[in-house]
């Protein structure tokens, strides 16, 4: 009686085999799941040979064009150039015939099958360094954290016209977390747009703009010479304060050369747009009759040459 209890505890032949078949089966799987990997990106990698390409400056200095490149937060760096991460600029500097050599390293661009083996394999890292959303490459927004389809998103919004005015503009990408925004604020870098160097297509870029005003604002700063300050713009007809003080964090300037009220012939400073031929004609005939000392916009005013229009805007430019 004992002996059938015991006999009907032990595990049944057939089973002890299947279990032991499906152990080996696992193993198996996973074996072959790991070869599989491994092949595959042996496979992606003799294909893709990203070679690396050194550009070197020499002798360094902090008026090279490539000072520009100056290591910030974030940024690998080293004396030997061929340290650093994986991808990405990194600087490094050596000395060659005693003077300061500065090397920067940068890899060609991977295969889209590399990238994709990179995020899904390796592990997830991040950088932090100071970069321009509207200039910044797929790679670089990789290390800063984001995957390779977010970063092509990002990138797709740019091709298709998007651009970031400022960085709560970058904050409300559908991409961009809050928890990664935050982190990333401070090393986020949108240079001011430069009203005396800026093209039409920068210009309709701002919000507010677009092609029509755009266009107003190429022309005038042409006919001006140059603005010597923001509130010029407020001159271009229908502009408004409103707009301005809309795009008033956005803007800078390059001073432009001055206009030489007091020297330019009669006939070059009625092209002004502050001057018409009268007051060109009377502007020549003031600065024969008096010294220079006494010269000013405030006494072509008074003398009843310029308008109080034409003073006030004239004052704004930068006058010689």
């Amino acid at each position: 009686m004992k002996d059938n209890e015991k006999d009907r505890r032990k595990p049944d032949a057939s089973f002890t085999v299947g279990a032991i078949a499906l152990v080996f089966l696992a193993i198996g799987y996973q074996t072959a799941l790991f070869i599989q990997r491994a092949t595959v990106a042996r496979v992606v990698g003799n294909s893709d040979h990203p070679d690396t390409v050194y550009i070197c400056a020499s002798p360094y200095s902090g008026e090279n064009e490539y000072a520009g490149l100056a290591l910030e937060a974030g940024d690998g760096v080293s004396g030997d150039s061929r340290s650093g991460s994986g991808y990405g600029t990194v600087p490094g500097t050596s000395r060659s015939g005693g003077n300061a050599v500065r090397s920067y390293r940068k890899n060609a661009p991977h295969s889209e099958a590399a990238l994709k083996l990179r995020e899904k394999y390796a592990g997830r890292s991040f950088e932090s360094f100071r970069f321009n959303p509207n200039t910044v490459t797929v790679e670089e927004l990789m290390r800063l954290g984001f995957t390779l389809k977010q970063a092509q998103s990002i990138d797709n919004y740019r091709k298709a016209g998007g651009h970031f005015n400022r960085k709560e503009d970058f904050a409300r990408s559908y991409v961009v977390a809050d928890s990664v925004f935050r982190r990333l604020e401070p090393y986020i870098d949108i240079p001011a747009l430069d009203i005396n160097h800026a093209d039409s297509a920068a210009f309709d870029a701002l919000p507010g703009i677009g092609p029509y005003f755009a266009s107003r604002m190429v022309s005038y700063r042409e006919r001006l010479g140059g603005y010597s300050c923001v509130e010029q713009l407020l001159e271009i007809p229908n502009f408004g304060e409103e707009r301005l003080e809309g795009l008033r964090d956005m803007l800078t300037l390059t001073p432009p050369a001055p206009f030489r009220l007091w020297s330019l012939p009669e006939d070059s400073l009625a092209l002004h747009p502050h001057l018409d031929r009268h007051a060109a004609h009377a502007v020549v005939i003031f600065r024969e009759n008096s010294p220079l000392s006494s010269r000013s916009v405030e006494r072509l005013r008074e003398e009843g040459i310029l308008t109080e229009e034409q003073a006030e805007r004239l004052s704004r430019c930068l006058l010689e």
